[in-house]
């Protein structure tokens, strides 16, 4: 999933980029790379500031709501066709290893009378999946609740794809009625996230989700299509600072269990997050590499961006996974005697130190699978050492066969 740098609507194709230098928007490209990392920290740490320092899940939708704009100069159906096709293979991928574990745990599907539709989101994430909330013993190696951590971030698959299907009707609509179409999402979320209609069940946190992320993926259509950068800077500025500021004034009278976690509170994720993305969106610089010391991250970045998907879907499976193994430390003598203490005041930094070559891992057994899912030849490593492999991705890039990225309410 990427995007295009402001331009208007009419602009001429941009020129090819300087030999050595990708054909990618590299601050776009630190965007996500910098969502992704936010993402892990808090699914680990759960520190609920962190909502509000980078939403990055409004982030990453008005990246997808560029990209997709930018593709949909393409028929339509192709457009939706290949952004299906690029998502699916690795989730199959996922529910291969997820549902299997839940099912050897003692997980009994069957239970549930719409059982096997809900199987079916495992295919073709278009609604919730089917997972059980507890699971296995609270004390065993890995809490109850895992199940619910591991498949829970498959909500994100489920909005994408909403987006996704409904963009070439609402990009229609928002170059006929933009501020309108801007401006509808947000109203929405102030009627089903706020209790004022209540819809149950699945539907209701689906409609949620839609509302409360539907201005991002449209900024994401403002950017491409230049609209960001035709309104003057202070102005774009004071509005978006006063759209931000009611977000967490609202937030501080209807604060959630968890406090000030805007995951919690949609309205006021809604309205911070859109404030946020269009400050982001309109002092976007044009990066085809990144500059200075930001050079140093340039395969990392590159890495995260061909990757996605992958370190989505698995992160907090890893997570999880980090537990029992952390726990075999105290197998050893030397730590148990001395060290014990000091490891548990500490466990979750060492979980989040693990974490990472767990996600390694997981690129390297796992990834290649969003190669086969972009008809690409398949890598276990694309950091942009492979300067052919990088010009193959910017042809998908120019294709539209962009890929979404985001975490459990995160």
């Amino acid at each position: 999933m990427s995007t295009s740098t402001p331009v208007t609507v009419f602009a001429e194709p941009a020129p090819p980029a300087p030999e050595g230098t990708s054909a990618r928007d590299r601050y776009l490209d630190l965007l996500r790379s910098l969502a992704l990392v936010r993402v892990v920290v808090y699914h680990l740490f759960g520190w609920a500031w962190l909502t509000v320092l980078f939403p990055s899940m409004g982030v990453m939708f008005a990246l997808a709501g560029s990209l997709m704009a930018r593709s949909l100069k393409r028929p339509a159906w192709g457009v939706i066709r290949g952004r299906v096709r690029r998502l699916l293979p690795p989730v199959w991928l996922f529910a291969a290893v997820a549902v299997p574990l839940m099912l050897y745990a003692g997980w009994q599907p069957t239970r549930t009378g719409t059982w096997i539709v809900e199987l079916l989101n495992y295919l073709v994430p278009v609604g919730a999946p089917l997972f059980p909330w507890h699971l296995g013993d609270k004390a065993g190696l890995v809490e109850d609740t895992w199940a619910v951590q591991a498949v829970g971030p498959l909500w994100y698959l489920r909005a994408y794809l909403w987006f996704v299907i409904v963009s070439p009707l609402l990009l229609r609509a928002f170059r006929r009625l933009p501020w309108v179409t801007l401006l509808a999402p947000l109203a929405l979320t102030a009627v089903v996230g706020t209790g004022l209609v209540e819809i149950p069940g699945e539907t209701g946190n689906a409609v949620t989700d839609f509302a409360m992320y539907g201005t991002c993926w449209v900024l994401g259509f403002a950017h491409h299509d230049g609209l960001l950068g035709r309104i003057p800077r202070r102005l774009v500025v004071s509005w978006a600072s006063l759209v931000m500021a009611f977000g967490l004034w609202w937030a501080s009278g209807h604060l959630g269990p968890d406090g000030w976690d805007l995951n919690d509170i949609p309205l006021a994720q809604a309205t911070w997050s859109a404030g946020f993305v269009v400050i982001l969106l309109r002092y976007a610089p044009e990066w085809r590499q990144l500059p200075g010391r930001l050079g140093t991250l340039d395969h990392l970045v590159t890495l995260s961006n061909n990757r996605a998907v992958t370190i989505y879907l698995w992160h907090n499976l890893l997570i999880l996974s980090t537990v029992p193994l952390l726990d075999r430390l105290w197998d050893i003598p030397f730590v148990d005697a001395h060290l014990s203490g000091a490891l548990e005041t500490t466990y979750p930094v060492w979980m989040f130190v693990l974490v990472w070559p767990l996600i390694g891992l997981a690129v390297l057994a796992t990834g290649w699978a969003e190669d086969l899912a972009a008809r690409r030849r398949p890598r276990l490593w694309p950091n942009g050492r492979d300067r052919g492999s990088d010009r193959d991705s910017d042809r998908d890039r120019d294709r539209g066969s962009g890929t979404p990225v985001g975490s459990h309410r995160g």
